[in-house]
């Protein structure tokens, strides 16, 4: 999305995480999305890095302050390790499903508070950090719509149907053929 607000232009390629191209692998070998390689040959290969590459070229929200910086990092570590456990629990025995989901709303109830004094995030328009984080409180929304549409976050959910019902999230979610090159 970031990518798409900076108005620069990308080759999408989907690739199946369970059969990964061997040019893939050749460029980013650890194996993980997104990758970006740069005309230059330069690859980015962290979602944030990408997301900074763009605000370079796009005011996107200004400079990443040190809120927004602190907030994504929360977001990647503590509440991408409970969304993880919490969408595939079989994978984590260790504890029950509704207590992944419990250390997930601790950061939920964070955004929740976030946005009763802003309609984004850490301020009145759009920020980085708006960006980051919403693709991962809609994956945490989806384990469970029914639980989270019952839950007490009525401004995330307000704050996130505007994301789902964007413009932007539906131009860059097009469904693209799996990439076998």
């Amino acid at each position: 999305m970031a990518l798409k607000m900076a108005e620069i232009e990308v080759e999408i390629r989907e690739i199946s995480l369970r059969d990964k191209p061997a040019h893939m692998l050749q460029v980013s070998p650890k194996g993980t999305v997104p990758v970006l390689v740069l005309q230059d040959e330069t690859v980015i290969e962290e979602s944030l890095e990408i997301m900074l590459f763009a605000l370079q070229k796009h005011a996107l929200g200004g400079n990443l302050d040190a809120a927004s910086r602190a907030l994504i990092v929360e977001n990647d570590s503590s509440f991408k390790q409970a969304l993880d456990r919490y969408k595939y629990p079989e994978r984590y025995p260790e504890k029950f499903q509704t207590e992944y989901r419990a250390q997930g709303e601790v950061f939920l109830k964070k955004l929740e508070n976030l946005l009763e004094q802003n309609h984004y995030l850490l301020k009145a328009t759009l920020g980085l950090a708006d960006v980051a984080i919403f693709p991962f409180v809609r994956q945490f929304a989806a384990v469970d719509a029914a639980w989270f549409e019952g839950a007490p976050y009525s401004r995330l959910r307000i704050w996130l149907n505007d994301w789902l019902d964007s413009e932007l999230f539906k131009s860059v979610m097009t469904k693209h053929p799996t990439f076998v090159g």
